[in-house]
């Protein structure tokens, strides 16, 4: 098998189907001489002449026959297995979907992806997982994770694809009948408040950390905590300040009638938030369809895509 051309196999079913030599030259794009040419390995190679002329057309023999069904189907198979590109329904989609995120993700990007994914892929499960980085990056490669969604600075580039959804930045809350009644706080107020501190896994609160630390501003810490979920009860019933994600904010604030947002006294730093692929899976059209599902999503919330396209426009 390793002698035969397989390019040969169009040979036989294009003059199966021209029943000529001259045509079959035509319909290939190629000159009489090669076709011709062609025939005769094929000939050679099978010990038959495959083809003999009959009048003014070329008629199979038996064994010519039998071949040039077997070539129809190879052909096809390779149509169809190989060549076409694969088409992928999420309908049937019966497995899990894993992505992922931060405690910040699930609340930010879970709901939304939620009533999509229902919607477009009934019969999947959700499956949303807090890992370190390194056991993303290497769920990523596997397979085992979709997609990673939130602030992941240790994916290395090389290795993954991003896409920018939207910019993050940090407001403070406070108990919603605080004695301070400002909007916006001013620095010695900032200064003077006593202040919870949330130090989870999610990366993003090292954003807020190093840029005080930067500008020297020394908040008076009296309570630290890893989960970003009690923040909004610690400060409801204390005249403790959290600062926290503004998505984050958004929620706890329209969730619970007894915190309220705040506005930082300085220009708040914002992270963008990303989602990352395996270059492995750039072209799976599995992935492909939920880094798009999931794009468009964030597209649809105007100041989301505001967001993402003033970052990608000043990159």
């Amino acid at each position: 098998m390793s002698e035969l051309d397989l390019n040969l196999l169009y040979v036989l079913v294009a003059l199966d189907d021209c029943r000529s030599v001259s045509d079959a030259a035509l319909k290939l794009h190629r000159s009489q001489p090669a076709v011709s040419a062609s025939l005769g390995k094929l000939r050679s190679f099978f010990d038959d002449p495959l083809f003999v002329r009959i009048g003014n057309t070329m008629q199979p023999t038996p064994r010519g026959r039998d071949i040039v069904d077997s070539a129809r189907a190879i052909l096809r198979r390779i149509g169809t297995d190989i060549i076409a590109s694969p088409v992928f329904d999420p309908a049937t989609l019966a497995g899990p979907i894993s992505l992922a995120m931060s405690d910040v993700g699930e609340i930010v990007f879970l709901p939304k992806l939620l009533k999509d994914l229902r919607r477009l892929a009934p019969q999947a499960s959700i499956n949303a997982v807090s890992l370190p980085a390194a056991q993303i990056a290497d769920g990523l490669e596997a397979g085992t994770v979709d997609l990673a969604m939130g602030y992941f600075p240790d994916l290395k580039k090389n290795n993954f694809f991003q896409q920018v959804l939207f910019l993050d930045g940090f407001v403070g809350l406070l108990r919603a009948d605080h004695p301070l009644t400002a909007k916006k706080l001013s620095l010695k107020q900032f200064l003077q408040l006593e202040h919870a501190v949330v130090r989870a896994e999610s990366r993003s609160q090292e954003v807020i950390e190093g840029y005080l630390k930067r500008k020297r501003i020394q908040r008076r810490v009296v309570l630290t905590t890893p989960h970003f979920g009690s923040a909004p009860v610690i400060v409801a019933q204390s005249d403790l300040m959290v600062t926290v994600p503004e998505p984050l904010a958004y929620y706890f604030s329209g969730a619970s009638p007894h915190v309220r947002m705040v506005g930082l006294p300085f220009p708040s730093p914002r992270i963008p938030l990303r989602q990352f692929w395996h270059r492995k899976f750039h072209h799976d059209p599995r992935s492909r369809w939920l880094r798009t599902l999931t794009a468009e999503l964030f597209q649809r919330d105007q100041r989301y895509s505001r967001d993402a396209l003033a970052l990608q426009s000043s990159a």
